[in-house]
Formats: structure tokens, C-alpha cells, sequence
């Protein structure tokens, strides 16, 4: 398979596959990378497309950047790679996970997207954030007051990014969506997946023991066959 290091407006980003109109602008999630998108490129390159995946703010070859991996600094990214898309694709579309896929609907919720592939995606970010402060014991006055509270878990509270996130509510429409989940993800759960799914048209696939992270061969394996489906 023909791959490609680039960068695009100081953004790494690797591109993988034969010239083609068709591409898939993948996004990795928190402690991905750009090459994560290589399996994603093995079945969807064959299929006629081209996989663009870049770093994302303080992973991969950015590890040590400047921009931390916050939304404000991750949309823009996205965006940009969105607009460099448009201008060498005729068509296109987005594999993206986690948090990965948060940022990515962000960005591009108003912009022409022909597929859109979300393994565990993050979908309501304010209540992920409540429920850590639930966690930790921490009130909104109390977060408020100090700015940022870390965790015991290993998350940093903050009192900005939850106020961002607020000001800037999810509106994914694009039907052509489909969603991969695990019934035991303990980071999104099945009521709010469910919200998701039916505002935005999604379709779901559900596996059952299936958690956040798809790491298992058997679920590796239910993920291959999952992409290759709905290329």
C-alpha cells in the first residue's frame, strides 16, 4: 500500500493508497496517532478510496507541541485538513473515534460529508464532564473557583473547557452515519448513545461485550468487519 508523509499547514498527516477522487479523512482519539488509520487503509484503499490521517495536538509527532489537545485547537486543525480535502477530492469522508469523533462532528457539522464511520464516539461531552466531577467530588462552584481541580483517575477538571463545551452544543444531521459501540463502554453510555442515534439519523451497531476501546482480537476482528461493511 502506498503511503505518504505530508504536511499540511504544519499539521503531520500521512495519506495512504493510489490516486483517487475518494478519501477518508481519519481522526484517532486521546493517545492515538496518525498511523492508527493504517488497518482502516488496508480495507478502504482496495475499496477505491485514500485514507488522510494526521496528529492531533500533542500526539504522535506533535507529542511536546505548543497547542494542547483541546477542542479549540483540534477543530481548527480538522478544519484545515477538511479544506486541503476539498481541494484534491471530489468526494469527502470521515473515520474517526473517541474523542476523535467529538472534534471531528464539531468541525464539520455544516460541511459535506459523504460517509461518516464513528467507532465509540464521544457524544455528549458536557455530561461526560459532570459525571467526572461526580466522580471526583467536585461542585460546579468549586470548579469554578479554582480554575482547574485535577482527578485521581488521571483527568484534570477545567473550568473553561467545560464552559466552552457548553457554548458550543453537538448538531450532527448527516444521515449517512454509522456508529460502532460497545455495550459495555463505560465512557458514553447506552442512554445517551441512544439520544445521539436518534437525533442525528445514525445507524448503530452494538457489541455487546464490546467496551471503549476495541483492543480484543475478537473485537478487532468485529471492527474490520464492521468498516468493511459500510465502506
Amino acid at each position: 500500500m502506498k503511503q505518504q508523509s505530508l504536511q499540511i499547514a504544519g499539521i503531520p498527516a500521512l495519506l495512504c493508497g493510489e490516486e483517487s477522487s475518494k478519501v477518508y479523512l481519519y481522526i484517532h482519539g486521546k493517545m492515538g496517532c496518525k498511523e492508527e488509520a493504517l488497518p482502516f487503509a488496508e480495507l478502504a484503499c482496495p475499496a477505491g478510496y485514500q485514507v488522510l490521517a494526521i496528529d492531533l495536538p500533542e500526539h504522535g509527532q506533535r507529542k511536546g507541541s505548543a497547542e494542547k489537545f483541546l477542542p479549540w485547537f483540534a477543530l481548527r486543525d480538522i478544519r484545515l485538513v477538511y479544506q486541503y480535502s476539498v481541494l484534491h477530492w471530489k468526494q469527502v469522508s470521515l473515520r474517526a473515534t473517541s474523542i476523535g469523533a467529538w472534534f471531528a462532528m464539531l468541525a464539520l457539522e455544516e460541511k459535506p460529508i459523504r460517509n461518516a464511520l464513528f467507532v465509540s464516539p464521544v457524544v455528549d461531552m458536557e455530561a461526560l464532564i459532570v459525571g467526572m466531577m461526580q466522580g471526583a467530588g467536585v461542585t460546579e462552584a468549586q470548579l469554578q473557583e479554582a480554575g482547574e481541580i485535577p482527578t485521581g483517575f488521571g483527568e484534570t477538571l477545567s473550568w473553561p473547557y467545560l464552559c466552552w463545551v457548553r457554548e458550543h452544543p453537538l448538531h450532527w444531521r448527516h444521515t449517512r452515519t454509522q456508529v460502532l459501540y460497545g455495550g459495555a463502554d463505560n465512557v458514553t453510555s447506552w442512554d445517551t448513545i441512544e439520544r445521539f442515534r436518534q437525533q442525528s439519523g445514525a445507524h448503530l451497531t452494538i457489541l455487546a461485550d464490546g467496551g471503549h476501546w476495541f483492543h480484543t482480537e475478537t473485537q478487532l476482528a468485529v471492527l474490520q468487519e464492521w468498516e468493511k461493511a459500510h465502506l
